[in-house]
């Protein structure tokens, strides 16, 4: 077998069903071995964004997804993909090319240090330097990958491992000098000696079962202090984020296992619509006021972070409880009362079985407040939907257009203020239904995502919620949904400016400079690569609109859907630092 047969049967072993990539001389073999084993091949126009749907992909189906680049440049350009992986805690697993091994340092096309400069943007990083070692190396990525806090594994993979034996041998005889001088025999017989080390063993080379993940363990001791801190509580609230998520095989198990609580629960991160749209235990509004008010907070998978002012919102008087993967976040700026260092959505399921829940009459007269703040929040995002605004008022916009995001649409945000708006006034319809890019708040993840989401689930809808800016990084993938059949839809609040920065920095520096754009068509992009898409600028334009892209969709046509909207004060003093 040469090297790239030897990856790919790997992939294949992984029950890993697509494969993420942009070509490259370097990786070519793994690309044609893998779509021979029925490994789905889908390249994308940009490096980042192949990582990006490995990166989706894995969220969706429990289990790493795959990417692979060819080297230098093509390697580079996934790190902020990488990056955002390794803190969002996605498993995946890059194979990225490098330049022969005899060549290296020697000046070889892309030749560089891969493994030092990624080493600081993954789990852990790989360097085969025999075809015989590669099987076992990616299957130690892949459980690397997977095992305690998920995340990406880097493996480089040599250009002349990957090839048959007869093509490496040809291409090293050509690089060695010639003529009969003892230096040029010397050399010769160097590399005679190389390939013989790199090419040894490839013959019988095994193909691994796949390392088995460890089992968490919860103790009775921590189920039990939970239940009796719950059954105490008269103000409880939960705050869970991705990490209930991981185990998206469970979601459906997990859901109801955080629904039993009977716990008052805000979601965040990719934990939105955890609870779909009924609960009566999930609310969205008014989330700081009930931290500060909560006589016990749980985080779940959540650290106490910018997102929570570093834990300033937390009440100090509170009984807090702290559960994650990750020993660091669990004491991050505010140390807990009770830090569980286990993943969230085992210890959901194990607190399920115990049967530990709120005390319900303790706690109504706190469901009651917080419904009512809620009802409040509602009212007042309803008045603001009624603004009047020269173009398409934003929030009036997702108002009209929610209910066309069905059940079984998974929404991708991509954007700063129309899509955090978009949070505000969304419910998405069910577990795994909303992919964000998580704690790194990465700008341009959208068309990645979408590509690794519709792949992973292609009998839902995928629809990516792009604001303009945010647009620009990644919408000439439609390019890719075209030429792969992939039926993805986006809509772009487009109000000609960067406006989450545009607001705060016009108010205090007086100055938009780099703020500004224009109200560009971004439909005709689509419409290039062989998409469709319309632009709307008028309130009664949206719901005819909504119903041209489900159509476009259910057609199995991608479809961008160019918002013009105004210019909102709904997010006024949004930036975090």
């Amino acid at each position: 077998m040469n090297g790239g047969e030897i990856a790919a049967k790997v992939i294949q072993a992984h029950g890993i069903d697509a494969l993420f990539t942009l070509i490259g001389g370097h990786i070519s073999p793994i690309l044609v071995e893998a779509k021979k084993l029925g490994v789905r091949i889908v390249d994308t126009r940009h490096e980042v964004n192949a990582v990006f749907a490995a990166d989706a992909w894995a969220r969706l189906k429990g289990k790493p997804g795959v990417a692979a680049v060819t080297a230098g440049p093509g390697v580079t350009n996934t790190i902020t993909a990488l990056r955002n992986a390794l803190m969002a805690e996605s498993p995946l697993v890059l194979l990225g090319g490098a330049t022969a091994t005899a060549l290296k340092g020697r000046g070889a096309l892309q030749d560089i240090d891969q493994i030092k400069l990624i080493s600081s943007n993954v789990k852990k990083a790989y360097r085969v330097t025999r075809v015989k070692d590669i099987a076992q190396t990616l299957t130690s990525a892949f459980h690397e990958a997977a095992s305690g806090i998920p995340g990406p594994v880097f493996v480089e993979l040599p250009v002349d491992l990957l090839y048959d034996e007869k093509i490496v041998r040809d291409w090293h005889e050509e690089g060695a000098p010639k003529g009969n001088s003892i230096s040029a025999r010397l050399i010769r017989a160097y590399i005679k000696f190389h390939v013989y080390r790199l090419l040894k063993g490839n013959d019988k080379v095994k193909i691994p079962q796949p390392q088995k993940v460890e089992e968490q363990y919860t103790s009775d001791s921590l189920l039990e202090k939970i239940r009796t801190r719950l059954e105490m509580a008269e103000r409880p609230v939960i705050l869970a984020g991705s990490q209930t998520v991981l185990r998206a095989q469970e979601v459906t198990s997990i859901s109801k296992a955080l629904e039993s609580l009977k716990t008052p629960v805000y979601l965040s991160g990719m934990a939105r619509g955890l609870l779909g749209t009924q609960s009566r235990i999930q609310f969205k509004q008014k989330r700081k006021e009930a931290l500060r008010e909560a006589d016990l907070v749980i985080l779940l998978g959540v650290p106490a972070d910018f997102r929570l002012n570093y834990g300033a919102h937390i009440n100090r008087g509170a009984y807090q409880i702290n559960v994650n993967l990750d020993a660091k976040n669990l004491v991050k700026n505010k140390r807990p009362n009770l830090a569980a260092c286990v993943d969230a959505s085992y210890l959901l399921l194990k607190l399920a079985e115990k049967g530990v829940r709120a005390n319900a009459e303790k706690i109504a007269p706190w469901i009651k407040t917080l419904e009512g703040r809620e009802k409040v929040r509602e009212a007042e995002i309803q008045k603001q939907a009624t603004e009047k605004m020269k173009l398409i008022n934003p929030v009036d916009f997702f108002l009209k257009a929610k209910d066309y995001l069905s059940k079984k649409t998974i929404l991708v945000a991509d954007g700063g203020d129309f899509v955090a708006t978009g949070a505000y006034t969304l419910k998405p319809g069910a577990p795994l239904t909303w992919l964000d890019p998580g704690v790194f708040g990465t700008l341009g993840v959208g068309a990645g995502f979408a590509i690794g989401a519709k792949v992973a689930r292609p009998d839902h809808d995928v629809v990516i919620l792009y604001g303009d800016g945010s647009a620009g990084y990644s919408v000439v993938e439609f390019d890719t949904f075209v030429r792969h059949k992939l039926a993805i839809g986006a809509i772009v609040g487009n109000d000609a400016c960067w406006m989450q920065i545009y607001r705060d920095q016009k108010t205090i520096l007086g100055d938009d400079v780099g703020c500004i754009l224009n109200y560009s068509h971004y439909d005709e992009i689509a419409k290039t690569f062989g998409g469709a898409g319309i632009t709307i600028s008028k309130p009664m334009q949206i719901k005819t609109a909504m119903n041209t892209l489900k159509k476009s969709l259910a057609a199995k046509k991608p479809f961008l859907l160019n918002v013009l909207i105004g210019r909102s004060e709904f997010r006024k003093g949004s930036i975090s630092i």
